[in-house]
């Protein structure tokens, strides 16, 4: 059988946990950090230094062309997926990119293992409260459509995330 589906994107900044980039697609995650990090250019002026992606969207192609736009991406290093391999997933290949070398070195580190769950508690979070707040299927037909719906969710979320930083900021004055 075939079951459509809308694949919502999400940009989100670890230390305010504000959504700085929507996106929506129909396809998997693998083609869409191009997308977004230009986005975030065009609205920002600027990239981030550091991205922090699931496994879905790492992809030699995206780990290099991250990296050759000063963005350092944090990913972790995907399991062997056959057993009867010899390589282990962090060896360096003649095929990657210096980007991706680099990747590999970084993400081997303990250092590296320990900033990326951050992410749990920042972008998953952010994840979560949408599903909390009702983001569970999208009822509308059409990209465009359930792109607009995911932009409703992500304007609500950044309200009451500026709401709770001025709260936390204004407290902290008071002290």
């Amino acid at each position: 059988g075939f079951r459509p589906a809308y694949n919502g994107q999400l940009n989100i900044d670890m230390d305010s946990r504000i959504i700085v980039g929507v996106d929506m697609c129909n396809e998997g995650d693998s083609h869409e950090l191009e997308p977004m990090l230009e986005q975030t250019r065009e609205r920002y002026g600027r990239l981030m230094n550091e991205h922090y992606m699931d496994g879905g969207y790492r992809s030699n192609k995206n780990i290099t062309y991250a990296g050759e736009r000063g963005v350092t991406v944090y990913s972790p290093i995907p399991q062997s997926y056959s057993i009867l391999s010899k390589k282990n997933p962090e060896d360096i290949l003649p095929s990657d990119s210096p980007e991706v070398v680099e990747w590999k070195q970084r993400m081997s580190s303990e250092e590296a293992k320990e900033k990326y769950k951050e992410r749990t508690s920042t972008i998953e979070w952010a994840n979560a409260l949408l599903r909390n707040r009702g983001l569970y299927r999208f009822l509308v037909r059409g990209i465009r459509k359930a792109r607009a719906v995911l932009l409703w969710f992500a304007l609500a979320h950044n309200l009451m995330q500026t709401l709770s930083l001025r709260r936390m900021a204004q407290s902290s004055a008071v002290r």
